[in-house]
């Protein structure tokens, strides 16, 4: 930078402070007070108004928080976009009575300008849902390296339908989702859960063709059952979800009676590198209690935000819902000698022949104060791993790891995990800058490259040996799409399962 650029610099830094601060000119006598005897500026003072700077910056996001958690309406002032008091909120600028109104309008123009833009795209699957905060309090230590052990961990969860658009119905027959976002010390970890311990396909290419069907037909934009069971008939691995799907569990009463799986098996990881194959599951402590294919209709007409409604009356009333959580583990040699292939998200582990383990309680005892900010915005994958977890190699998995960080950044913009929901508790370091919405500093002055010049970055050694796992896929993985006779066992032992009600309710 040349000298005259230099002195530019500085004389705008004081031109900003005095300004800002006391809404005066700078003195001549404090420019010169700024230059040394040798006529450079003082590097010094620069630093110092650049940390004057960021703490402006710094303090204006606090401003605004607090605003927003302001509950005492009376003490804050109607402004604009920039802060600046706006006497009348509802009255536009005009030439006379009757004449046109006025480009100067700028507040006008920036209602409407904003009111246009409001609307985000909505998630392609999942998109109606609810949420709300909570505490998830481990109960069985020494089962992992997971950074839960020993300690109480914040989390947020969203219950969904998956098929509907926003504005349908919370009781819907529909598969329901159950992510929670765990906030621990070492970074965020996401459970994308569903309802049912089975889904309608294993094989990752036929994702987005079943969900199409469960969308609009194309040329008529209506619901159609006859492409939903189209595609049922010619994917019988579907057969297990489609008959949970169909029976009274296809329609829970509301978001707090129903269970949630993680559907794929994943690896916990011990320090020394040993693993095993894991699956979660969690328990609703308020029991399980399903509507009718008549109630839920009922339901579905008179009020179609039942489920978001109940959660939220709970949680404010102090009646806080809860979840016990437990885990079945086989180990690797145990996998490979295992009934069902362990990869296959079209099949169940029987609790009759894995056990499941209490590792954990959580409990919602906090709605959000701002949906759209916290729940709307709130974006969950199953590639946000902590130390301790690691994926398996389901392909339906490993393909959720890449579409649903993917489908944020088209949602929300690529600076998603910068939004105060989707934050860490830890701090952010990498080689990403830039793009839309930087919301928290663009870290810094830091480079964007790894410098030959700069301290060095500091890498944290991975918290156990990788080269201690075993690969363990037998050749599941190329025959996974062949229906045999075991792909009708679990639908066959499901069935045996219901009462005779149940049974009628499937059927009818």
């Amino acid at each position: 930078m040349k000298h005259c650029d230099k002195s530019l610099l500085v004389l705008s830094l004081i031109f900003f402070k005095h300004f800002t601060q006391s809404n005066a000119w700078p003195s001549l006598s404090s420019l010169h007070n700024y230059n040394n005897s040798n006529n450079q500026p003082a590097i010094g003072l620069i630093k110092n108004q650049t940390d004057l700077l960021q703490q402006d910056f710094q303090k204006s996001i606090e401003i605004q928080l607090q605003a927003s958690k302001n509950s005492k309406h009376d003490e804050l002032f109607y402004t604009l976009g920039n802060g600046q008091a706006y006497s009348d909120p509802v009255s536009v600028q005009r030439i006379g009575s009757n004449g046109p109104l006025l480009l100067q309008d700028h507040h006008l123009i920036e209602n409407l300008a904003h009111f246009a833009r409001e609307r985000i795209s909505e998630r392609v699957v999942h998109a109606k849902g609810a949420g709300a905060h909570g505490v998830f309090t481990v109960t069985l230590r020494q089962i992992t390296n997971l950074p839960l052990i020993g300690k109480k961990t914040p989390i947020s969860i969203r219950f969904s339908t998956v098929g509907g658009e926003q504005g349908s119905g919370d009781q819907a027959r529909d598969p329901r989702g159950f992510a929670i976002k765990f906030r621990t010390q070492k970074g965020i970890w996401d459970l994308v859960m569903n309802n049912t311990p089975v889904f309608f396909l294993r094989d990752p290419a036929k994702f987005p063709n079943f969900i199409h069907t469960q969308k609009r037909n194309p040329r008529t934009h209506l619901k159609d059952p006859n492409i939903v069971w189209d595609y049922f008939v010619h994917n019988p691995e579907a057969l297990h979800q489609f008959m949970r799907l169909f029976s009274d569990a296809g329609t829970p009463q509301g978001f707090v009676h129903m269970h949630g799986f993680t559907g794929h098996s994943y690896r916990w990881v011990q320090k020394d590198g040993s693993w095993v194959y894991v699956k979660l599951f969690a328990e609703t402590n308020q029991g399980i209690h399903n509507f009718t294919a008549s109630e839920s209709m009922k339901i579905l007409g008179e009020n179609p935000d039942y489920a978001t409604e109940d959660l939220f009356n709970r949680i404010e009333s102090k009646k806080f819902p809860s979840w016990t959580m437990y885990a079945q583990i086989l180990t690797p040699d145990q996998a490979e000698k295992f009934k069902y292939n362990i990869l296959d998200l079209t099949k169940d582990w029987p609790f009759d022949l894995v056990e499941k383990h209490e590792i954990g309680k959580f409990e919602l005892n906090q709605n959000p104060q701002n949906f759209f900010a916290e729940i709307e915005q709130i974006a969950f994958s199953p590639s946000n791993l902590v130390d301790g977890w690691e994926p398996s190699t389901d392909p339906v998995l490993q393909a959720r790891l890449f579409s649903y960080p993917d489908a944020q950044r088209h949602r929300l913009g690529v600076n998603f995990q910068q939004i105060p929901v989707n934050c860490p508790l830890n701090p952010v370091v990498n080689l990403q800058r830039d793009g839309l919405s930087v919301l928290l500093g663009n870290q810094g002055s830091r480079m964007n490259y790894i410098s030959s010049y700069e301290s060095k970055m500091n890498l944290q050694p991975k918290a156990y040996d990788e080269s201690n796992h075993t690969i363990w896929t037998g050749g599941a993985i190329r025959s996974l799409s062949e229906i045999t006779e075991i792909d009708f066992d679990q639908p066959r032992s499901y069935w045996n399962s219901l009462t005779s009600n149940d049974k009628k309710s499937l059927t009818t």
